[in-house]
C-alpha cells in the first residue's frame, strides 16, 4: 500500500515537472527517431606511417583506402605516431603483428619484381594487422590467399567473409593472428 502511494506521488511529480518546464514529455517517451534508427559504431582509428615505404607509398595509401571503403569499425589514416609502421625492402612482403591494429608491414621488392600486384600486396598485409591470418586458398577472390593466387590476380579487395571478420575483430577486440607472429609471402610458404 505504501509502495503504491509512493509510486503515485513520483508519477504525479514527473507529470507536473514536465508541464512546469514546458516540455510536455513524459518519463516514458520513446527515443528520438534518429537515435532509434542509427546503430552505434565505435570506430577505431589507426595511423600508419609511410615515411619509409620508398616507391610504394601510393600503394599503401590505396590499400588503406580499400579497407576504409569496406569496413566501419576501423579506419586507417596516415600519420604519426603510428600504430602501423610501413617499410620497403628487397625481400618478400610480410607483416609482424604486435596486437590487433598494431605492427609492422614490409613491401618486398622480390614479389613486385616477379609480377605480384603491389596494391593487392598492400591490402593483404594490412589485412594481417586487422587480424586476418593467411588462408592460401589460391583463389583470387580471397584477399588473404596472398601470393598463392598467382601473379595474374589483381584483386586488392577483401571478400564479404574477410570484411565481416575484421568488423568482428574490432567490435570484440580479438584477432585471428597471434601477437608477435611474422606472416611472410615467401614462396616456400605458398601452395601452388
Amino acid at each position: 500500500m505504501v509502495a503504491r502511494k509512493i509510486l503515485r506521488v513520483c508519477a504525479a511529480s514527473l507529470i507536473g515537472l514536465a508541464f512546469v518546464t514546458g516540455t510536455g514529455v513524459s518519463a516514458s517517451a520513446a527515443p528520438a527517431p534518429e537515435q532509434s534508427t542509427q546503430q552505434s559504431v565505435n570506430v577505431r582509428t589507426l595511423r600508419y606511417d609511410t615515411s619509409r615505404a620508398a616507391e610504394f607509398k601510393e600503394a599503401w595509401d590505396e590499400g588503406a583506402k580499400i579497407w576504409n571503403e569496406h569496413v566501419k569499425n576501423v579506419q586507417l589514416v596516415p600519420g604519426t605516431p603510428a600504430e602501423i609502421t610501413i617499410l620497403a625492402d628487397n625481400g618478400w612482403p610480410r607483416a609482424q603483428v604486435q596486437s590487433l591494429g598494431r605492427g609492422t608491414v614490409w613491401m618486398g621488392r622480390q614479389a613486385t619484381q616477379q609480377g605480384h600486384y603491389v596494391i593487392r600486396i598492400a591490402s593483404h598485409e594490412l589485412g594481417h594487422i586487422l587480424g586476418l591470418p593467411d588462408r592460401r586458398t589460391g583463389r583470387c577472390d580471397d584477399l588473404m590467399s596472398g601470393a598463392s593466387a598467382g601473379t595474374a590476380c589483381k584483386n586488392p579487395n577483401p571478400n564479404p567473409a574477410e570484411i565481416a571478420e575484421v568488423e568482428r575483430n574490432f567490435q570484440f577486440g580479438r584477432s585471428g593472428v597471434k601477437p608477435g607472429t611474422v606472416l611472410s609471402e615467401a614462396p616456400v610458404l605458398t601452395r601452388h
